[in-house]
């Protein structure tokens, strides 16, 4: 596949699936999506692979390296995702958006633009993944130790790869957080929000004292 042979193809699965493993803020938003609807969940799944192939498209055509060259253009985009982080946590906090109880049984599959549908996970699971300065280094760094330098080809199929396992795994994790939350009570649906507003508020922190 572009050049990849099949014991590279199965290194680099084995890589990335064990880094998608490890929970981090697109986990964190999948969850909180999760518990507003099945439906939110499993659209914040699709936003962050649509997501992971924006930056992996990024990283192939060599755009990512703007963060490497102009030091300057790195902090803006840092601050930036780190005020959206903040906002992601206020209004996490606040529940707005994240009423499961005004989703109607059965109503999971909806598709509109409101609060607990699938297009509301999605928009706010594909902010999170590209608003993360992260995950463009991340690709830049990663891409090219399987596919090689320069190889555009090869890095977009492995971000497709990559992509595909990232929808995979945290669509079953929207859609098992929707089913908590159907049947979770409103107090420990709050806890859950409440702490994860405080991660979220902590990875802005981290974010701003790399820049600081």
């Amino acid at each position: 596949m572009f050049g990849i042979d099949a014991t590279t193809l199965a290194a680099y699965v084995a890589a990335a699936g064990a880094l998608i493993l490890v929970p981090g803020q697109d986990t964190l938003v999948v969850l909180t999506r999760g518990l507003d609807s099945r439906a939110a969940g499993v659209g914040a799944a699709v936003g962050v692979a649509v997501g992971v192939l924006v930056h992996a498209t990024a990283a192939a055509l060599g755009l990512a390296a703007v963060y490497r060259a102009v030091p300057t253009a790195a902090a803006v985009v840092t601050l930036g995702g780190a005020a959206y982080l903040l906002w992601l946590a206020l209004e996490t906090a606040s529940g707005d958006g994240f009423e499961s109880s005004a989703t109607p049984p059965g109503d999971e599959t909806r598709t509109d633009g409101g609060a607990g549908t699938a297009v509301a996970g999605f928009r706010r699971g594909l902010v999170t993944n590209v608003a993360n300065p992260k995950v463009a280094l991340f690709f830049l760094a990663f891409l090219p130790g399987f596919a090689g330098e320069g190889a555009t080809g090869a890095m977009l199929a492995l971000g497709v790869v990559y992509a595909l396992l990232t929808v995979a795994y945290l669509g079953a994790v929207g859609a098992l957080a929707g089913r908590v939350g159907a049947v979770t009570s409103g107090r420990a649906a709050r806890v859950v929000r409440l702490g994860s507003a405080g991660v979220l508020v902590a990875l802005a922190v981290a974010l701003v004292g790399r820049v600081v």
